[in-house]
């Protein structure tokens, strides 16, 4: 009975809130470390969060999500703030650059297959 109320009470949040994402530990303390990262970048510039939020076209809750690290922000709102912060959304050209898993598992597929030996005919 406990776990039907817990599913119908998750379901209810998902639809009430549009939608949830769920991440990995890992993922949300980096996400948060970005998010305190682009507050930084926004307050050594001296910008205002209202300011900063205009200029990129987003709400002050949304700005406020993004340095926090909000995993249902939108990818489109963090490069708007990154932009308007002062051009950081170059940075972003970074993320995945150099895939070495990526191409190690390439190269792996590249190399030729080794065939069977020849049998002699008898």
């Amino acid at each position: 009975m406990f776990i039907i109320v817990k599913v119908i009470l998750v379901f209810l949040e998902v639809v009430l809130k549009g939608h949830s994402i769920i991440v990995m530990p890992s993922t949300q303390k980096i996400l948060e470390q970005m998010g305190e990262q682009i507050k930084l970048a926004r307050l050594r510039r001296k910008l205002s969060a209202e300011l900063v939020a205009e200029r990129a076209g987003v709400s002050r809750v949304t700005l406020w999500n993004i340095e926090k690290g909000s995993p249902s922000v939108a990818m489109g709102a963090y490069a708007a703030v990154l932009h308007a912060i002062g051009g950081m959304d170059r940075d972003l050209l970074l993320i995945a650059k150099d895939d070495e898993l990526g191409r190690k598992l390439q190269d792996l597929g590249l190399l030729p297959k080794k065939r069977a030996l020849k049998k002699e005919a008898e």
